[in-house]
């Protein structure tokens, strides 16, 4: 009978554990809409790409943009030259 009751707790622990991770990591998932691209470079210096494969079309840039989508869809009006890349420097 202990032994039932030591698995059953220790599965309802992990159980609370697991669960636990995935609202933390869920959290942390916030999309931002910034005001314009000086604020939006505050966070992100090389600007926000939707997906690691794009271009850049507006010449050489000096820092690496940020890869996420939901990032980018929040904030495409910041994309002026239409490359997937809102705010690059």
């Amino acid at each position: 009978m202990k032994k039932f009751v030591t698995i059953l707790l220790s599965l309802g622990l992990l159980l609370g554990l697991s669960l636990g991770v995935t609202d933390t990591a869920e959290a942390k998932v916030k999309i931002k809409t910034y005001k314009n691209c000086t604020a939006l470079n505050k966070d992100f210096k090389g600007g926000v790409a939707r997906t690691s494969k794009v271009k850049n079309k507006g010449g050489k840039t000096k820092y690496k943009p940020y890869v996420s989508k939901a990032l980018y869809d929040a904030n495409k009006k910041s994309d002026r030259d239409k490359d997937l890349i809102a705010c690059e420097r």
